[in-house]
């Protein structure tokens, strides 16, 4: 791995590592039992979710349903809070520091090889789709969860991306990850039966001011974006960030809804 690659990943390690990701997650908890029905889970499957987190959104409920589950993720100072919400649900979890790019794990080691909005962060996009396709069984299923390129959540990562520095070269926006045509040619080529279906999740809070109060001190983002620009730099951001949120709240009596469009990918593989 060069030397650019190895630091865009401790940097993004650094970026989750930052705020409260288990706060945050929980605005997305649905999303998981959306991906668990739509990808079957029975007792017994070995099952890898990719970008766990804090486990919360798949790896704890795959757990509830009778699966051997590991949660994987680049950050492993997320992990404590893993293991928390585990213990407190009665459910066991191996957690394993593991790159996207190059997951430690055999060929065809996973029934189910599950992704919500962790792999699309991997840099490089074939690198990402080529290791989930491997360590899934014949047989077996990849899913994904990933944000649509349109829509709240796209809309907020792109005025973060207009503030910071660009990216290296190499590194692909995850957005593309919502693109049903990207999606193919990252999956297909590896043997891939893919289903692809447009979803959306709702993000209720008590007020619009509330949600920007605890999503720019807890999103790792967010809060990077702050440490790194100037004062007049971040107030702009700032600006910027309170007037998508009100152009996409569906609330009109004074609390937040918002309604942020993702793409379910169902790939199975051929037995």
């Amino acid at each position: 791995m060069s030397d650019a690659v190895t630091e865009f990943k401790q940097r993004a390690r650094t970026t989750w590592a930052g705020g409260d990701w288990d706060t945050v997650s929980d605005t997305i908890a649905a999303v998981g039992p959306v991906l668990l029905d739509r990808v079957g889970i029975e007792p017994g499957m070995d099952v890898l979710d990719v970008g766990t987190g804090s486990g919360g959104t798949v790896s704890i409920p795959a757990a509830q349903r009778g699966a051997n589950v590991t949660g994987s993720d680049l950050t492993p100072e997320l992990f404590d809070a893993a293991r928390s919400r585990a213990q407190a649900a009665g459910v066991e979890v191996e957690w394993v520091q593991a790159d996207a790019e190059s997951l430690p794990f055999e060929d065809g080691s996973f029934d189910r090889v599950l992704s919500t909005f962790g792999h699309m962060f991997a840099p490089r996009h074939e690198q990402a789709a080529a290791e989930l396709a491997r360590v899934v069984r014949p047989g077996g299923v990849v899913g994904t969860c990933t944000w649509a390129t349109h829509g709240a959540t796209a809309e907020m990562f792109k005025i973060v991306g207009g503030f910071m520095p660009p990216p290296p070269d190499f590194a692909q926006s995850p957005l593309m990850w919502g693109d049903e045509g990207h999606i193919r040619e990252l999956l297909e080529p590896h043997g891939l039966e893919v289903e692809i279906s447009p979803e959306t999740v709702r993000v209720d809070y008590e007020t619009p001011e509330g949600y920007i109060e605890m999503f720019e001190r807890d999103f790792g983002p967010l809060v990077m974006a702050r440490q790194v620009l100037g004062e007049d730099r971040w107030a702009d951001l700032h600006e910027a960030y309170v007037e998508m949120i009100a152009r996409e709240n569906k609330a009109d009596d004074g609390s937040l809804r918002l309604e942020p469009d993702y793409v379910v990918t169902v790939a199975r593989k051929p037995a």
